[in-house]
């Protein structure tokens, strides 16, 4: 009996009658709910796109977390307790650092700048594969700087620079430490603010720049997967005692993460509408199905279909409409996210969202997810049409015929 009750569903929404609006209405209700669902699965895309492309891009200059002393205050490169607690991390990159402020200068320019001092440039490290010009390589004498940076002060691979230790310039008793540096690389992250200010030493060079032989600002740390940050970084913390303590890149970013999180739900309830646009057309076409096919009903009835029987008939006709209508929003929006990860169709303003162009990601478990979504909303959709329609009598549908 119920290959017989889903061979009438499909038939209803085949109709080939002459005047019929069950097949019409059907395909409206398919591309609404189809349109809805592409909408929720690019936004979701468009998100999660835009923050693992920021997170990856801050973690490859940052790394996932950077232990530090509590005040600021420089630290030996060796520390027994603190060298144990990260040796028993598996999997666990430890990159000694140097971060201070000091001032770029060429010719009569000047620009105050960041120096990084660090000696491993791994390839989880953003620097190591965003160098669009020269070497990654940090050798005695080099540095690396944003192209952006450079195209402001005129300068190209192979230049020379020179670079103040700007502490020792305020301090008039102090002896200006100043050191000159050769091109070797330029990055372009598409973070305006690396780009602009941060330069890329050696660790040896920054500690003779800035007088802090043995001493270091801090260690970066890099994890092997992502799902082990979180952990990682709580086992860590619990372990330090005062003066350190650890700080991950989503904490020093933290006003850019919570802007990311706080537009998401205001976005997903704009796109949602458009999807519940969609259920709305199942209702409506559902209904007008139902209408037409009131003398079928009562044919249907008068042959032995029990109220039951019909109701599911109509329940079998919302999954059907909320199936094909996730495929062709799951495959319009797969279709669209590949050409925007293969062509970039859809470029935006660097300078303010951080890259070039819309960032998508596939994500099949969000995909899965939407569209079984929609199929069960569309289910529950057909549930007024389908007891509309098992309380039709015999006698009633056939009055007139």
């Amino acid at each position: 009996m119920m290959k017989i009750i889903r061979k009438i569903s499909f038939r209803h929404l085949q109709s080939t009658q002459k005047g019929s609006f069950s097949t019409f209405a059907g395909l409206l209700a398919i591309g609404g709910l189809g349109i809805g669902i592409a909408a929720l699965i690019l936004t979701f895309s468009i998100l999660e796109g835009f923050e693992t492309t920021i997170s990856e891009k801050i973690a490859g200059f940052d790394g996932h977390a950077r232990l530090q002393h509590f005040m600021g205050q420089p630290i030996s490169d060796e520390n027994s307790d603190v060298d144990a607690i990260l040796s028993a991390i598996p999997d666990l990159t430890v990159i000694s650092y140097i971060q201070k402020p000091a001032l770029l200068r060429k010719g009569r320019k000047a620009e105050g700048v960041i120096v990084e001092g660090i000696d491993i440039l791994d390839q989880r490290l953003a620097l190591s594969e965003i160098i669009v010009d020269g070497t990654p390589t940090l050798n005695k004498g080099s540095v690396i700087l944003g192209k952006r940076l450079a195209g402001e002060m005129g300068l190209s691979t192979g230049d020379d620079l020179a670079l103040f230790d700007m502490n020792s310039m305020v301090n008039v008793s102090a002896n200006k430490r100043v050191k000159s540096f050769t091109i070797t690389g330029l990055f372009h992250s598409g973070l305006l603010e690396y780009d602009q200010s941060v330069v890329y030493l050696s660790l040896s060079d920054a500690q003779t720049l800035f007088g802090m032989e043995g001493l270091i600002t801090g260690k970066m740390l890099l994890f092997a997967h992502q799902k082990d940050v979180a952990a990682g970084i709580r086992n860590i913390d619990s372990q330090l005692e005062y003066p350190w303590y650890i700080l991950s890149w989503k904490e020093k970013h933290r006003v850019l993460f919570e802007w990311i999180r706080v537009q998401r739900w205001p976005i997903l309830i704009i796109f949602g509408m458009i999807a519940f646009v969609g259920i709305v057309n199942i209702i409506s076409a559902m209904a007008m199905i139902v209408l037409e096919k009131i003398r079928e009903i009562g044919v249907l009835r008068s042959i032995g279909f029990t109220r039951k029987m019909i109701r599911k008939l109509f329940l079998i006709e919302g999954a059907i409409i909320g199936t094909g209508g996730a495929v062709f929003g799951a495959l319009v929006s797969l279709i669209f996210i590949w050409l925007q990860i293969r062509y970039q169709l859809i470029g935006i303003p660097e300078d303010v969202y951080f890259m070039d162009q819309i960032p998508m990601v596939i994500n099949i478990r969000i995909i899965l997810t939407i569209g079984l979504f929609g199929v069960f909303v569309s289910v529950l959709a057909a549930l007024w049409p389908s007891f509309t329609a098992g309380r039709i009598r015999p006698a009633d549908a056939l009055r007139y015929e």
